[in-house]
């Protein structure tokens, strides 16, 4: 579900921005097939939110933005692990505009990839990943830009046989979540502005999560 609304208040913090994701999804609560993955790091303060209120596990999928160069806001694409090896999603559009090359993007894959490699280990240690097949499956992340992160992250979840794949954000542009729509299950995404600028623009609180932060919701989240 996806609704507009250019003069409704920004979310508080993310943990508000949670709470409104669990409130649209309570029809999951207490059901024993259903994970939380948050994408991190912004994600999973706002996943453990969907997971504590639903009760269900919660557990981490990695995924790295594939920036520009001279604008790594804007991204080219995104990478994510999967049992297979890497997934990995471009962005043509962005690509052709920047006229991005394939040694300048090959160059960009390979630091962002050691970086997915860095903190799976962080987060993870010597944890398992919960097992998807079968089950029903909520990835949340705190909002939507380009869609690349969040398209990425399908990718890897549907490759293993998830019964039932859900999308939730608290905000992102009515195109990118229209496009997103067609490829899950359900589509949660409570605020969608006509005048749509940056997912920080929808929170009062829009601070950078750390690597600890991550690894203690967690750690609580499991």
């Amino acid at each position: 579900m996806t609704r507009a609304g250019a003069d409704r208040e920004p979310y508080a913090d993310r943990a508000a921005a949670g709470a409104a994701l669990a409130e649209e999804l309570r029809d999951f609560a207490e059901r024993p097939d259903v994970v939380v993955l948050g994408l991190p790091r912004g994600g999973v303060p706002v996943a453990i939110e969907v997971a504590q209120r639903l009760s269900a596990p919660l557990d981490v999928l990695v995924v790295r933005k594939l920036g520009l160069p001279r604008h790594p806001e804007l991204a080219m694409g995104a990478v994510a692990g999967s049992a297979e090896g890497l997934r990995i999603v471009r962005n043509p559009e962005v690509i052709r505009r920047a006229r991005v090359s394939d040694r300048t993007f090959d160059k960009v894959l390979q630091t962002e990839t050691a970086e997915l490699r860095r903190r799976e280990a962080l987060y993870r240690g010597s944890r398992e990943a919960l097992p998807l097949r079968g089950r029903a499956v909520v990835v949340v992340d705190d909002g939507l830009a380009t869609g690349a992160s969040m398209s990425v992250a399908l990718r890897v979840i549907q490759e293993q046989e998830a019964a039932f794949v859900v999308a939730a954000v608290p905000i992102g542009p009515a195109d990118v979540c229209a496009a997103l729509a067609s490829r899950v299950d359900r589509l949660v995404c409570p605020w969608s502005p006509p005048d749509f600028v940056a997912v920080g623009a929808g929170y009062r609180q829009f601070g950078q999560t750390s690597d600890d932060e991550v690894r203690r919701l967690l750690a609580a989240g499991r």
